[in-house]
């Protein structure tokens, strides 16, 4: 074969390989000038959000400079205070037999579950500026659990005065792009702990003063400028040579004054030992789309872990159903920084906001696969019974007033954590538990005093019930100590019993 000849054919055996080249070449081309053409997009909509973001602050600061008026705190509002019911023990040889044919319990009314509405956002998406360099960030701690979030200390602002003309400015100084990854990365941490609302508004605090100092007028204003920013309704306060942020909510909170404006009610966010004049002067300026926030928790918490010691729980009547459980010190931490609260004026919905609150991941994982073995195979009714005088009779019960000095109400962990629980703390836990590990829906029951519960079977089950869209809830009460499903605690006065509706 000539010279001629081996360089045709090696030019042909090459061809597929060009061609192949040329393609992967042309695509790649096409690949950046649509993704050079998405990225222009994305800066594009980018700016306009951060715009049209501006200008919304560029009116809020024109209100703070005039839009001020003097208000009133109303009074605070106590917890109520209801009449004490003991716990009653039945010896184990003397368990009352089950009336096979009672008839439904009557009660007064029902109070419908609360409802999670979706957390506020922001009046536009937050999107991050792109930043070519590393951008210094700030790290800060809540709840024992350390993150951190981007900003550059070089741009805090200082307040010359609390005059509202200083206030304003330095809301429009918060309000440049320095701050935009700020507000982006506070809120990816919401997401990403999945914080309820009264979490990350604590959060936001810790990140503020550990920006400009515990207390200081610029951490306040940093406070109310992020949560603002993220959606939530608040308004700012003077009193004296304090700055102050209120915030709005959908709860009316108990033993905390508060400001009505607008119809709104709004609460002093202070530090515990602080407090507010009754009289101050508040700016009454509105934030587009602004939202009311809530104290529901409709997802665990996701703080980091801190253990400290183990607890074992053991059923008197079942000898091996045991379980030992580690509790963390931090959920604790914020669970005690929780406001009591009710909605729409009517007490009862506080219990359902504990008693639907998720249990904590990492106790679940400890406690459930303990616990399942023990109920697997058992009739509905046995392993209800298992769970029952398990809360009956692994925890010690005193009274609120005794240990805490007046009434609280837990979470389902702080059962599990705390050495003494009364009777609406075991109905909370035991209510948790048989929906997690059975399935089956549960109602509260609340007696003048007393708080029971009652388990809707999906099988007949005998004993006391209340009848409730068409479905029957057999009573099962934790601290009637002893007594086996079906059975209601002497002295309980049904015409005065209302129904709480569980999610």
């Amino acid at each position: 074969m000539n010279i001629k000849s081996l360089i045709t054919t090696g030019i042909i055996a090459l061809m597929p390989q060009m061609i192949m080249a040329q393609g992967n070449s042309s695509f790649s081309q096409y690949k950046a000038k649509r993704q050079h053409k998405f990225d222009n997009y994305k800066e594009q909509r980018r700016k306009e959000f951060e715009e049209y973001r501006r200008k919304r602050n560029e009116e809020f600061a024109s209100f703070i400079r005039n839009k001020w008026g003097n208000f009133a705190s109303k009074p605070v509002t106590p917890k109520p205070k209801d009449e004490t019911v003991p716990p009653i023990v039945i010896p184990k040889d003397n368990i009352p037999p089950i009336n096979p044919n009672p008839k439904p319990i009557s009660f007064e009314d029902v109070t419908p579950a609360p409802k999670p509405k979706p957390q506020p956002e922001p009046i536009k998406p937050i999107e991050e500026v792109p930043i070519t360099t590393v951008q210094p960030s700030v790290s800060f701690r809540f709840f024992g659990t350390t993150d951190k979030a981007r900003f550059d200390k070089k741009n805090c602002i200082r307040l010359s005065s609390l005059k509202e003309n200083s206030i304003a400015d330095a809301w429009l100084a918060m309000s440049e792009e320095t701050y935009t990854n700020l507000i982006h990365d506070c809120l990816s941490l919401r997401k990403k702990y999945e914080l309820c609302d009264w979490a990350y508004l604590m959060m936001l605090r810790n990140v503020a003063e550990t920006i400009y100092g515990k207390t200081t007028n610029e951490a306040v204003l940093l406070t109310a400028y992020l949560y603002c920013q993220s959606g939530y309704q608040m308004r700012l306060t003077i009193d004296g040579q304090k700055l102050c942020l209120l915030i709005a909510s959908r709860h009316h909170i108990f033993e905390k004054p508060y400001y009505e404006i607008d119809g709104a009610k709004y609460y002093p966010f202070l530090h515990d030992g602080e407090s507010m004049n009754n009289r101050v002067q508040i700016c009454t300026a509105s934030f587009p789309k602004e939202k009311s926030m809530s104290l529901l928790v409709p997802a665990a918490q996701k703080f980091a872990i801190n253990y400290n010691g183990e607890r074992l729980i053991k059923s008197e009547r079942y000898p091996n159903v045991a379980a030992t459980v580690k509790i963390n010190q931090n959920l604790m931490s914020f669970y005690n920084t929780y406001p009591t609260s009710m909605l729409d004026n009517n007490i009862m919905t506080r219990w359902a906001m504990y008693a639907n609150t998720p249990l904590a991941l990492d106790v679940a994982k400890q406690l459930y696969p303990q616990l399942k073995p023990l109920i697997s195979g058992k009739t509905q009714l046995d392993a209800v019974n298992i769970l029952l005088n398990w809360v009956q009779t692994g925890f010690m019960y005193e009274y609120d007033d005794k240990v805490w000095g007046g009434d609280r109400a837990f979470f389902a962990e702080e059962s599990l954590y705390y050495p003494y629980c009364d009777c609406e703390d075991r109905t909370i836990l035991f209510t948790r538990l048989v929906r997690d590990l059975l399935g089956l829906k549960c109602i509260l029951i609340f007696y003048p005093g007393h708080l029971a519960a009652a388990v809707c079977f999906t099988n007949s089950v005998d004993g006391d019930y209340i009848q409730l869209n068409g479905r029957k809830y057999i009573v099962s009460d934790p601290t009637y100590i002893g007594a086996p499903v079906g059975l209601t605690m002497p002295n309980m006065d049904n015409q005065l019993a209302k129904v709480i509706l569980l999610q």
